[in-house]
């Protein structure tokens, strides 16, 4: 019996742990450089870049909207005004944060997804991307 009442404090250790540990704004609210469109799949993570047919305040701010209309979305930092949007995302269960920064380079727009803890994210990063992108519609060249 007493196992099973210290895994369960572990597991509601951990629980609490990934939805309280503090988040450091600074450090996911960054855009790697950029050359050209195309996806990239990373480990923990997935950047989209297409290049914009409309103005970029006019594409930040579809995104802006699209993702905050995402389940379990914040806005964590940035705006349409300096060309650069971080967002956290969720996980329902567990709560895990997935960081998705979203930017403007030239005439690109950028979306970097990455999770912040572990080393997979299943694929969670390209769906919630994907989805976002069908949103912009004629904002943007299809690949």
């Amino acid at each position: 019996m007493r196992i099973v009442i210290f895994l369960v404090v572990l597991i509601v250790g951990l629980m609490a742990y990934v939805r309280f540990a503090p988040t450091d704004t600074a450090r996911w609210h960054q855009m790697p450089d950029t050359a050209e469109p195309g996806d990239v799949q990373e480990a923990g993570g997935f950047r989209a870049v297409r290049r914009m047919t409309a103005p970029a305040a006019d594409v930040l701010m579809a995104l802006e909207q699209r993702a905050l209309a995402t389940p379990r979305t914040t806005l964590l930092a940035g705006s349409v005004a300096e060309g650069m949007l971080t967002f956290q995302t969720r996980s329902l269960l567990w709560g895990f944060p997935d960081h998705t920064t979203v930017a403007v380079q030239d005439d690109l727009i950028v979306i970097y997804g990455r999770l912040r803890f572990g080393q997979s994210d299943m694929g969670v990063n390209k769906a919630r991307i994907a989805a976002w992108l069908e949103t912009l519609g004629p904002l943007t060249e299809p690949l």
